[in-house]
């Protein structure tokens, strides 16, 4: 982790480390081990900011002021699903189909060898001799 990345992570989650995501904060613990004095003034200046926003009252939003925040937000018609999603679930599909068609066409394909050159092979192998001829 650089240092900048280190102030940037503090501005955003504060003072204290253990309010990091999880995933920086091994991160910050080797550079606060590495240096220090950098590490302390930076978190101590957003501890200061955390403390001054901590120092403010909390203010709720009033029913109608929520009310009218939704009355003029503009309304956008969501799909069901996305545009690109029908033909590429129908590509998919005829894909699928493809696939499926070339395999069973090698299947018959393979069999159908294999069961000519074994009744090639069977015919070949038949005494005929014993037949007595018609005629």
């Amino acid at each position: 982790m650089t240092r900048d990345e280190f102030q940037a992570l503090a501005e955003a989650y504060g003072g204290e480390i253990a309010r990091w995501p999880a995933a920086v904060r091994d991160d910050a613990a080797l550079l606060t081990a590495a240096q220090p004095e950098f590490a302390q003034a930076v978190l101590s200046s957003a501890a200061r900011l955390d403390a001054c926003l901590d120092a403010l009252p909390r203010m709720t939003a009033s029913a109608a002021l929520y009310d009218r925040i939704l009355a003029t937000a503009p309304t956008t018609r969501r799909r069901r699903w996305p545009q690109w999603l029908a033909p590429a679930g129908l590509g998919a599909a005829l894909a699928g189909a493809a696939a499926a068609g070339l395999l069973l066409g090698v299947q018959l394909g393979q069999q159908s060898t294999v069961n000519a050159e074994t009744s090639a092979q069977a015919i070949a192998d038949l005494d005929v001799s014993a037949v007595a001829e018609v005629g």
